[in-house]
């Protein structure tokens, strides 16, 4: 499954750039009223994880409570990267980033979600297949426009779709080796689950793959593609010179 421990954060650090995030998004008289519609139910989804880890505490459910700060603090990854790299993130970006972490780990893990619905954990994969698709597109995208490699379309969407399927790969390793050394269940039904993810894996990132050829072959025609990347251009002006 999704679900898997991580280090732990620095809360203080995630306060301050929590705080900058708001003030520059959501105070901004830029956004449109969407934008700022988005912004907010990310919020709504971070209180409620607040108000579980409280109820956690007084239940003394730690795991419960531990999931739940973990979640919350991954919520805040948009905003980290925005500071560390001076990347702005669209916002409709970054309430897929926010709905995937809490659909993964609090509702996947904790209301478990993952055995009531048997197509959540396929459904999160595809989703991710087109996430990790949409970086590998991206970063082959500037190489070329930078004349750093030469490359058909067709290569670039090969790319884009073996970087989605190769780090969906790298994950199912790294949940079998957790399972295999401290004994937890993240594969559920084993080679079955494993199979599956991939799957949905290779579907997520063959419609990137798909998009991205057709986005370089014909231009504006690239349905899928064509307004993440517009939304890109318009926020960081790094990326403008590489518009098509």
């Amino acid at each position: 499954m999704l679900g898997m421990p991580l280090a732990p954060v620095n809360h203080s650090c995630l306060s301050r750039v929590a705080f900058r995030h708001v003030n520059m998004k959501l105070l901004s008289q830029e956004l449109s009223l969407v934008d700022k519609t988005q912004i907010i139910i990310s919020h709504i989804l971070r209180i409620s994880l607040i108000v579980a880890a409280i109820s956690a505490i007084t239940n003394n459910r730690w795991t419960v409570l531990f999931v739940s700060c973990l979640t919350l603090s991954l919520t805040f990854l948009p905003a980290i990267i925005e500071q560390k790299y001076e990347i702005i993130i669209p916002t409709e970006i970054e309430l897929l980033m926010v709905l995937f972490v809490y659909a993964g780990l609090f509702l996947g893990e904790i209301h478990s979600y993952y055995i009531f619905f048997w197509w959540w954990d396929i459904l999160l994969h595809s989703i991710s297949g087109v996430g990790l698709g949409f970086i590998g597109f991206l970063i082959m995208f500037i190489l070329y426009h930078e004349n750093k490699i030469e490359a058909s379309p067709f290569v670039i969407a090969l790319f884009s779709f073996c970087f989605a399927i190769a780090l969906g790969s790298l994950w199912e390793i790294a949940e079998f080796s957790i399972d295999v050394s401290f004994g937890t269940n993240l594969q559920k039904s084993g080679l079955f689950d494993t199979m599956g993810d991939l799957v949905a894996d290779v579907i997520g990132a063959l419609i990137i793959a798909i998009a991205g050829f057709f986005y370089i072959k014909f231009g504006k025609k690239g349905f899928i593609i064509n307004r993440l990347l517009k939304r890109f251009f318009e926020q960081n002006k790094w990326l403008r010179r590489f518009q098509q």
